[in-house]
């Protein structure tokens, strides 16, 4: 039967690979090397590595596939292969694990010395009475899921990975105290305390980079860093993922925005099924976030996590009445706090209309354009203004429709379109929400009038003004329309 020798590498110290593993290593010719990315890695000469593998593989799983297929093949063509790993071959060893469910061949691991020794070492701990999980960093969220307490987390063998383990909780306290281990055991070993919010940036992490996490007391949230790694697979390897940029996104976010708009009117609370499409229109508004922030991380940025860090502190800080000592009696006391706030915090924004939105949907930038000129005094006192405005600017549109001139008629339905969403700021009403109401309501009726058209043998666009006006007054008389 084809047999494979495992051996193990040990933290790094050459001096700490037993004198077992250098025989074996002497004693069997046909050699392999997880990585060449090893200080202990060049007492297996004449090894074939498979870096290569993790340069060109898709995903880790099939870095590990790919390993133990040509591993397998080769111990059946030589009939006897050694095959070396960083550390314990029996800790975090994904290949090992996988070589050893065959049953064609056998499989012989040598004890080693792994990385944990060095690390109970320099953390001063007994692993036993510390109760601690020894996690994966490459499967963080679906590893720790749930779990609470001590953890110590392996394969942390870059910043993207530790950013993605920072993620995979929501509401922890930025502040949580963490450890980060790093070449444990060689002559440059650094132990760097630091963070949870920190953790990603203190640091170059390497493949002899490890995480200690004294105490964790917010379980982890799986499904927001498959999330984050779904989108960075995709940014990876989809050829259309890979060519778009925050400015080649912006329409699918507009676009996403809109359909979350319209999944929310139609909501209905007697059907939980209207719920389904609520959902999966705000994953996807979800997803062209993700997707920003995937995009920045890759140019060396910002992470989500800074997003979810910067909005988080923000609300908090614009919420004194319910973090602080700060008292309100009412929602206009709110609004009046939270402006405030953001002066402060945004002192350079000394004009009138300054931080307004100009990409906005017309009518909400009419309405925020007006708000604004009112807090500075600008304003009617009452709707009896704006209402009479309508009135002046319709007469305006009449008389440049009168003229001739397309350019003057232009700029007169924009002032009375202006003047209308002045009659509904002073009303407090949503000027787009009226006017979407209004939209729905009128196609409402439109559909209602074609359908009666219909039962009656007749086709609207055949029909006289006067027929379609009997049937749209029967329609009015409808308690639906």
């Amino acid at each position: 039967m084809p047999r494979i020798t495992v051996v193990g590498l040990g933290p790094g110290n050459p001096q700490l690979i037993t004198t077992e593993t250098l025989n074996a290593i002497e004693r069997i010719p046909v050699r392999f090397l997880r990585t060449q990315q090893h200080p202990s890695a060049h007492l297996v000469p004449n090894a074939t590595s498979f870096d290569d593998v993790y340069d060109t593989a898709s995903s880790f799983d099939s870095v590990y596939d790919s390993i133990t297929a040509e591993l397998l093949s080769a111990a059946r063509t030589h009939d006897h292969i050694l095959y070396a790993v960083p550390g314990s071959p029996l800790v975090l060893e994904r290949t090992v694990a996988l070589l050893r469910q065959q049953s064609d061949v056998e499989v012989s691991v040598l004890p080693a010395i792994g990385f944990l020794d060095d690390v109970w070492r320099v953390l001063n701990i007994d692993p036993v009475e510390s109760a601690l999980s020894l996690i994966d960093g490459h499967t963080f969220a679906e590893s720790a899921a749930g779990r609470t307490g001590a953890l110590l987390v392996a394969h942390t063998h870059a910043n993207w990975v530790l950013s993605n383990i920072k993620l995979s909780i929501d509401d922890i306290d930025p502040n949580t105290p963490v450890t980060l281990l790093h070449h444990v055991g060689l002559p440059d070993e650094c132990i760097v305390s630091t963070t949870w919010s920190e953790m990603d940036r203190t640091l170059d992490a390497d493949h002899l980079t490890s995480l200690w996490i004294p105490a964790l007391g917010t379980p982890v949230a799986a499904e927001m860093v498959r999330f984050h790694s779904l989108a960075r697979t995709l940014r990876d390897e989809c050829p259309w993922d890979m060519e778009q940029t925050h400015t080649s996104l912006v329409r699918y976010l507009l676009e996403e925005t809109y359909e979350v708009v319209d999944a929310i009117e139609h909501l209905n609370a007697d059907d939980p099924n209207t719920d389904d499409d609520f959902i999966e229109e705000l994953g996807d508004l979800l997803y062209q976030i993700e997707f920003h922030a995937a995009i920045a991380e890759e140019q060396g940025r910002f992470t989500m996590a800074d997003v979810a860090r910067t909005v988080h502190d923000k609300l908090v800080a614009r919420h004194p009445h319910v973090f602080g000592d700060v008292e309100v009696s009412s929602s206009s006391d709110v609004e009046n706090n939270w402006e405030a706030i953001k002066r402060a915090e945004k002192p350079e924004r000394t004009g009138i209309f300054d931080g307004v939105v100009q990409a906005a949907p017309s009518l909400s930038f009419a309405a925020k354009v007006q708000q604004r000129a009112a807090r500075a005094g600008f304003d009617w006192p009452n709707v009896d203004g704006p209402l009479a405005k309508i009135s002046e600017e319709a007469t305006e549109v009449r008389d440049a429709l009168t003229s001739g001139d397309p350019e003057a008629t232009h700029t007169e339905v924009g002032d009375l379109l202006f003047a209308v969403v002045n009659v509904a700021r002073h009303l407090d009403i949503d000027p787009e929400s009226a006017l979407r109401s209004a939209v729905h309501k009128f196609r409402s009726r439109v559909e209602a009038v074609e359908s009666l058209a219909s039962e009656r043998g007749l086709v609207m666009k055949d029909m006289s003004l006067q027929q379609l006006d009997e049937l749209w007054e029967v329609v009015k008389q409808r308690p639906t329309h």
